[in-house]
């Protein structure tokens, strides 16, 4: 008959990390469910990440004005 060894601390350390994570997971999955049942349904024939954008080119954010402004007053090279 072959001597089973027990598990050492490392693997038990382990084990329950693992076991740890996968309630985080679920709890999260749990979180997810119950906040996309309360929301209700989405409005048909629009997408919520493009709402508002309008087609073409896009206005200049503020960082960008400041920047653009000065290669307009330099002048021009012969």
């Amino acid at each position: 008959m072959a001597n089973r060894s027990r598990p050492t601390l490392q693997k038990r350390e382990r084990e329950k990390a693992r076991m740890e994570r996968q309630r985080q997971k679920e709890q999260r999955r749990q979180d997810t469910k119950e906040r996309r049942s309360n929301e209700g349904p989405r409005p048909l024939g629009e997408d919520p990440d493009l709402a508002g954008i309008t087609p073409g080119p896009q206005p200049l954010a503020d960082w960008q004005i400041d920047e653009a402004a000065e290669p307009a007053d330099a002048e021009p090279k012969p």
